[in-house]
C-alpha cells in the first residue's frame, strides 16, 4: 500500500474523526472508503453522460436529422440569434 500525505481542512478532519469513532475504524479507512465511493460516482457520472450523448447521436442517425453544414462555425449565431417562437 502506498503511503501518501494530504492537507485537510480542520472541519473535514474533525468529521473524519467522528465517523471513524462511530464506525470503530481508523481515519485512514474512512478516507480510503470516501475516495473509493467518490471515484466510483465520478466514473458513473461520466459514463452516463457519454451514454446520453451516444443515444442522442443514434437518434439523429435513425431519423436522418440534418443540420446546417456551418453549425460548428456559427454555433452562437444559431443558438442565440434564432427566434425560436
Amino acid at each position: 500500500m502506498l503511503k501518501t500525505y494530504l492537507y485537510l481542512p480542520d472541519q473535514m478532519n474533525e468529521k473524519i474523526g467522528v465517523i471513524a469513532k462511530m464506525q470503530n475504524v481508523s481515519k485512514a479507512h474512512v478516507i480510503r472508503r470516501a475516495l473509493e465511493i467518490g471515484m466510483h460516482d465520478s466514473h458513473r457520472q461520466n459514463t452516463a453522460s457519454v451514454q446520453a450523448l451516444s443515444q442522442i447521436a443514434e437518434l439523429g442517425r435513425k431519423t436522418a436529422v440534418k443540420g446546417p453544414k456551418d453549425g460548428v462555425e456559427n454555433f452562437d449565431k444559431y443558438l442565440y440569434e434564432k427566434d425560436w417562437n
